[in-house]
Formats: C-alpha cells, structure tokens, sequence
C-alpha cells in the first residue's frame, strides 16, 4: 500500500514539524487539534515557519504556498477516516492514546496505519485498544522535526511487517533517516540519552565540576555538539523528568531515577529555556 493522505493529531511543536515536512514532501495532511483555537495557533505557527524558510532563501514561494495548499486543518477526529497513515503527535498520556487509538480504529478505513510520535507511551497497550494490531506502531521524531533527520520505526509483538516497511518508506519519502527498534520504554537513543544526562546532574550534584566545566568536557571530550546540560535546557527539565520516571517505573533500575535537583528545579518551574531558567538564565 502506498501511504497518499497523512492524519496528524496535535499541531504543537512536533505536530506541526510532522506536518510541514509531509505536506513538504507532496502528500495531502489533515492534522486535527483539540480546539479551534489551538488549531489556529498551531497552523500560524507552522506558516510563520515557511515564512521564513522563504525570506533566508531555503524554500521558493511557490513550494511554500503548495505545502500549505495541502494542508487541512480540523477539530474532529472524524476528518481522518480518508488518511492511509494517521500520527498521533498529542500529548504523552498513556489513557488519553489508548482512547485516541480506540476512537481511530472506528473512524479510520481497514487499510489505514496508526502510529504514535511518542517517546515513553507503550506502543502494544495503543495497539491492543484497537481491532487491527498488526496496523499500529510507533513512530518517534525528534524535535525540531524539520531539521533531525532521525525517525525510531516501533514494531510491537503484534505489527505487520508489511505495516513496518510501507511507514519505513514513507519516513524515507519526508527525507528522514529510519532505525528499527521493538517497543520496549525509550526505544533507542532515549535509554542511552536519559542515564547520561541523569549522571551529569549526579556529577554536579556531587560537587564533582560545574556546569561549565562539565558541558565543556563532554563536548572537547566526545566530540558531542552540545554539554549535557545545555541540551537538557532545550529539550526541557520537566520532559527529562517525565520520561525518567516512566522508565524508572519499567524497569526499577536506579540509573533511570530522576536526582533530588531535578525534581526540585522542576517543582520550582525552572524547566529550561522554555521558561527562560533551567540550569543557565536565558534572556
């Protein structure tokens, strides 16, 4: 089957990046939010984006007015029963995706693939609120969509293989790189990538170095393009701690518990650079 029409659910910052490099990529999307009001901040979003895509000369204008032209936007999930593949991009809560998945499987046609943008939510638990098991997986993009070439293609116990290779080639067709891995919490790059930042907040917590220092180290000594705490600002303490903890629940293994500081800069609302305080002041 070749995936035509693309349903997105959730235009914030990973929906609308969904959204903009498939309609990019010359397929039709539908992508639905909660609210009219939220739709409508999300498509602006994603429209200022081609914007200036088109004034730094990296998009022509008539790219930019067909991607958009391909692009509808809705507030019910009904509006999806045309798509051949839908991504669920909506927040991470594991209830709120079983029902989505439960409510997709009614609306959506036999054909059609359902897959999660998720990075901690169990994929077979989303496949088995559904009648079509072998039609869902996981499909975990990394922010900012448009520019991380990586997708995490998740098979479950319960996915086709014809469902893995024709999402596989759609992934391939929006110009990302695709690695395969099961349903298993984090995936990939998340089980490697949460202990390393979890133990630099040990390391500081311990007096060991400061943050300067530490980010310093990482990034002359491996050759990583950004310190361990400078990337934790930007993806987001309170996101850090979320997935920690979900991890920490799988596995009970002390390595994926979140430290005291974390937990206490997320309480106290310093979250990163959305906030303008994380572990550095942002002005």
């Amino acid at each position: 089957m070749a995936i035509q029409n693309v349903g997105v659910i959730g235009c914030g910052l990973m929906g609308s990046g969904i959204t903009q490099v498939t309609a990019q990529a010359g397929f039709n999307v539908t992508v639905v939010e909660a609210s009219d009001e939220l739709l409508q901040r999300g498509l602006g979003r994603l429209r200022q984006t081609l914007e200036g895509l088109v004034e730094k000369g990296r998009l022509e204008a008539k790219a930019k007015d067909a991607a958009l032209a391909r692009i509808t936007g809705s507030a019910r999930l009904e509006d999806l029963k045309g798509c051949d593949l839908v991504v669920a991009a909506m927040t991470e809560n594991h209830t709120l995706k079983n029902e989505t998945f439960a409510k997709l499987d009614r609306i959506c046609a036999r054909h059609a693939i359902l897959a999660s943008n998720t990075s901690s939510c169990n994929v077979t638990a989303m496949a088995a609120a559904t009648t079509r098991p072998g039609q869902v997986l996981g499909l975990h993009f990394f922010n900012p969509v448009p520019l991380m070439k990586l997708v995490e293609v998740v098979r479950t116990i319960l996915t086709d293989d014809a469902a893995v290779k024709t999402v596989t080639e759609w992934a391939r067709a929006v110009g990302k790189t695709t690695v395969q891995a099961k349903d298993s919490t984090a995936f990939i790059v998340n089980r490697l990538l949460v202990p390393y930042l979890l133990d630099a907040i040990r390391v500081y917590e311990n007096g060991l170095a400061s943050l300067e220092d530490i980010d310093q180290a990482m990034k002359l000594g491996c050759g990583y393009p950004m310190g361990p705490f400078t990337l934790l600002d930007l993806v987001g303490l309170d996101t850090t701690m979320f997935v920690a903890e979900v991890m920490f629940e799988e596995f009970r293994e002390p390595r994926y518990a979140p430290p005291p500081l974390l937990k206490r800069m997320v309480m106290a609302g310093h979250l990163g650079r959305k906030t303008g305080r994380g572990f550095y002041t942002y002005h």
